[in-house]
């Protein structure tokens, strides 16, 4: 299991009693700790977002491969409930859990009438933005965010794990 997966297990999963299963690694995107679980029966898809030196923020890649082997957008079609992002700086962690519709609606998830993205960027509770862009998306993300700490807010994360 990769690392961030395992703290995230240990110090949120385990204490809430969230059982993961089917477990499979994406080793394409191994840079990103791509991989996909059920949790309690929901179905996700992971990443760990990456810094990157010149834009606050973190930058996260949502693709797969078509039948051609050619790299596309995920899509509603696909079989997922929630798409996790977690999220590490220094010593500060969280995760985001957005669910799908949420995804589609902010275009990031291709729909029929609408190819999504391969990629994009999160911004955590403690990223300061510094343009407008930046700024709305912190503001709708932070809905689907939770720090964790030695105190993280437990009904939040139950809470978000039924936000579908």
């Amino acid at each position: 299991m990769y690392p961030t997966i395992s703290f995230v297990k240990s110090a949120v999963y385990d204490v809430l009693d969230y059982k993961i299963s089917h477990y499979n690694e994406e080793l394409e995107s191994k840079d990103y700790e791509a991989c996909r679980f059920k949790l309690n029966g929901d179905n996700i898809v992971s990443r760990a977002a990456k810094i990157t030196p010149k834009k606050a923020g973190q930058f996260v890649t949502f693709w797969k491969r078509n039948s051609e082997s050619i790299i596309e957008p995920l899509n509603q079609s696909d079989d997922i409930d929630f798409f996790v992002i977690n999220i590490t700086y220094r010593k500060q962690r969280g995760q985001f859990v957005f669910p799908g519709s949420v995804l589609m609606n902010k275009g990031i998830i291709s729909t029929e009438s609408k190819e999504g993205k391969r990629a994009f960027r999160v911004y955590p509770v403690w990223d300061t933005v510094l343009n407008k862009q930046a700024e709305r998306s912190q503001k709708w993300q932070l809905n689907y965010f939770y720090e964790i700490t030695a105190s993280t807010d437990l009904e939040k994360v139950r809470l978000l794990y039924r936000n579908q």
